[in-house]
């Protein structure tokens, strides 16, 4: 029976958005095994769209994941949105770069993508009920949104970056080079923050819970909950007998000498961590099963190795090296091409030859495939960390094998297929569990019970309605620090203030300072500054209106969330080279203090440690010398955000300038951005990478006159009408 969402049906249903950035998505046709971003996730999330948009309490689903303009892959890929059913669509964002890029090169651009994603949300007629992101990527768009839009955030990791950086320094390689290839420590920065905010984690398997995500500082099990993926079960299905007819199998026959023997099936993509070669050099040392049955390997679709990308040029030249090491020519298929809709008929045609799948992988998240090649009757054996763990547990339908130990391999596929009755009992187990365990509509089902509790707690933030007359309403608007970015050469101060009082009239002018209000007007008085329309002040906690400083207390509201101060200072007490700064900057959102970097941990083990004790907030380390600490959904750039909200100022018309760490979030993202010459350079050096960030040549309050002749800021600018 479908669940009873009160809070959402009265609305009209549960709008849900999903976000899946980085790979190849389009409703159908998938392109499975391209290269390492295109695996199980993003079938998953299609389908988990599809299922989620069959169900009658939901009203509508987006999925969001990146906009692609490149020649080098389907024009599908560039089209802004895309229909998955009456209530389902793929809504493609633009992310910075055109290109398709792997995701450890889109770290950059996913500011730009989630200050995009912001703008289509709030295009709807309606917010959307639960975020839900998938990959650490999405975790950090998903976490953004969730912060500025007070929404629930439920997270999918589908595979973990601390898991990952373990095998691959076990593997021999260095940190350093991990570091360079994966961005490792961005990713896992991401995992951290999205697992402190999310109210819900969804996993595949209890193992993810207990051995992955138990890796994390921020590790909250009881907020963690096993809801496996589904299977399509009209796609998969055991055979109908007509398989041997299809193209494909006329593809994987040429290859082998007596094609009426039992497939071993393999497929996945050609990754290093699926253990293909094991699994040929298992078959290559086995005299037995090379007479029992034919190996066939699906490894993703290749024209030229010598094209790919260089981890599966390895992994396909060391596959082919071992197959003529054994000479195994004749019995084994290796074809270089397959469409999506052949998968399901590689199952039923290894199904019909009394055949098995076999998943040596050294670590497997979950397994879509096994799921699958269960649906399709075919026994499975898989390795024994993972997900398969849970399948065959369920579905009491293969084995469990060390994916390091080769004879264990050979000598289990040898036993499932020399023994027919067993056989015959794992196949009908195999579909039988499926059907019980992983149907879409149970795990819509399931998934859905989850989120009506989360969303009857929510509600969005409310906002400040302010009175301001018409003329008020502003074309753009210039933001900046105040210390080492305003201030520092008073000639060009004077320069900076006569530009702004010029064109007063459609240029609203906001400062964003890590000072208290006090402390920032005593310094505005002090400089001649002329009143701001807008006061960021204490590193983004508090937000004022001229003309008479009206507080935003929306906005405090908004950032109270999981804020815990006295918690947080408790922790940082007897934390040595830090020192608590005066009262005076001191607020009831800001902790700050002075920071010796020489005796202090450096800051990501400040932020680890507050991890570790469930405390989710935002540290700041400016000039190399102060650290602001506040609400996870607080910061200059946060707050600047919120303004372009509550004003209507496209991000796009705001010129945010700064020179410190403390700046850093307000110049990411789809914001024109300035960083004048006199900026702190470790603190700022990875905005150095973005292309659209300006860098000025000249320092203070002079930089970021030269950044408005550079972005031709006040060219257009006019005053709405009235």
């Amino acid at each position: 029976m479908p669940m009873n969402t009160d809070n959402a049906l009265s609305k009209g249903g549960i709008y849900l958005v999903l976000i899946s950035i980085h790979g190849l998505i389009r409703g159908k046709d998938l392109e499975l095994g391209r290269d390492a971003d295109t695996g199980g996730q993003t079938k998953y999330v299609v389908e988990l769209a599809k299922a989620l948009g069959e169900h009658p309490d939901v009203e509508r689903v987006d999925l969001l994941t990146r906009l692609v303009i490149d020649p080098q892959v389907s024009a599908d890929y560039a089209k802004p949105g895309e229909p998955l059913s009456g209530k389902a669509r793929i809504v493609r964002i633009a992310c910075g770069e055109n290109g398709y890029l792997f995701k450890e090169d889109l770290w950059d651009d996913l500011d730009v993508f989630a200050d995009n994603a912001l703008a289509h949300i709030n295009a709807q007629q309606k917010l959307p009920d639960v975020i839900h992101s998938h990959y650490a990527d999405a975790g950090y768009v998903g976490t953004s949104l969730s912060n500025r839009l007070g929404i629930p955030l439920v997270h999918t990791g589908h595979s973990l970056g601390r898991s990952k950086r373990r095998r691959l320094l076990a593997s021999g390689l260095k940190r350093t080079d991990i570091e360079q290839r994966y961005k490792i420590s961005r990713r896992i920065e991401a995992e951290e923050a999205t697992l402190g905010l999310a109210n819900l984690v969804i996993t595949s398997t209890n193992q993810e819970i207990e051995e992955q995500y138990g890796l994390y500082d921020h590790y909250q099990p009881t907020k963690m909950r096993v809801v496996p993926p589904g299977t399509d079960l009209t796609r998969f299905f055991p055979p109908e007998g007509t398989e041997r007819k299809s193209d494909i199998a006329q593809e994987v026959m040429r290859f082998l000498r007596e094609p009426e023997k039992p497939l071993i099936l393999a497929l996945s993509r050609p990754d290093q961590r699926k253990n293909i070669s094991a699994l040929v050099a298992a078959y290559g040392e086995n005299a037995k099963l090379q007479e029992q049955a034919n190996l066939v390997i699906i490894a993703g679709n290749r024209d030229d190795i010598r094209d790919m990308e260089s981890g599966a040029q390895e992994v396909l030249q060391d596959i082919l090296l071992t197959i003529d090491q054994y000479d195994l020519y004749g019995r084994i298929a290796y074809p270089k091409h397959h469409k999506a809709d052949d998968v399901p008929t590689l199952y039923r045609l290894a199904a019909l030859s009394k055949g098995v799948f076999v998943n040596p992988a050294l670590t497997e998240p979950f397994g879509l495939t096994l799921i699958e090649a269960a649906a399709s009757g075919l026994p499975i054996v898989a390795t024994e960390d993972g997900g398969p763990v849970d399948i065959i547990r369920n579905c009491e339908n293969g084995y469990l094998i060390d994916p390091l130990d080769k004879q264990a391999i050979s000598e289990t596929l040898g036993r499932i297929l020399a023994e027919h009755e067993t056989w015959n009992r794992l196949s009908e187990n195999g579909i039988k569990g499926v059907r019980k365990h992983y149907a879409w509509s149970a795990h819509a089902e399931k998934y859905l019970s989850l989120l009506h509790p989360i969303i009857s707690e929510v509600e969005p933030p409310a906002r400040m309605c302010l009175k301001r007359r018409p003329m008020l309403y502003h074309d753009r608007a210039i933001f900046t620090d105040l210390d080492q970015s305003l201030l520092g050469d008073r000639e060009a101060l004077q320069r900076f203030i006569e530009l702004v009082r010029t064109n007063r009239r459609c240029v609203s002018f906001g400062i964003a300072t890590g000072r208290r209000l006090d402390s920032a007007l005593s310094m505005l008085k002090r400089f001649s500054i002329t009143q701001p329309d807008v006061l960021i002040t204490s590193q983004g906690t508090e937000i004022y209106y001229a003309p008479n400083l009206t507080r935003d207390t929306a906005w405090s509201t908004h950032i109270s969330h999981l804020w815990n101060p006295k918690v947080i200072s408790g922790l940082l007490e007897e934390i040595p080279g830090l020192r608590l700064q005066p009262k005076s900057e001191q607020s009831s959102f800001k902790i700050s203090y002075y920071i010796d970097p020489s005796i202090a941990p450096d800051v990501n083990e400040i932020t680890r440690l507050l991890h570790q004790h469930d405390q989710t907030a935002n540290v700041t380390f400016a000039f190399g010398q102060f650290l602001d600490i506040v609400p996870i959904r607080a910061s200059k750039g946060q707050a600047l955000r919120w303004f372009s909200d509550q004003w209507d100022v496209p991000l796009e018309h705001i010129l945010a300038a700064g020179g410190s760490g403390g700046d850093e979030d307000m110049m990411r993202g789809n914001t024109l951005a300035v960083v004048v010459a006199n900026r702190h350079e470790e603190e700022l050096s990875e905005l150095t990478d973005i292309e659209k960030i300006y860098f000025a040549g000249r320092p203070y309050a002079d930089g970021i006159i030269e950044a408005i002749d550079y972005y031709d800021f006040l060219q257009s600018c006019g005053a709405p009408r009235p």
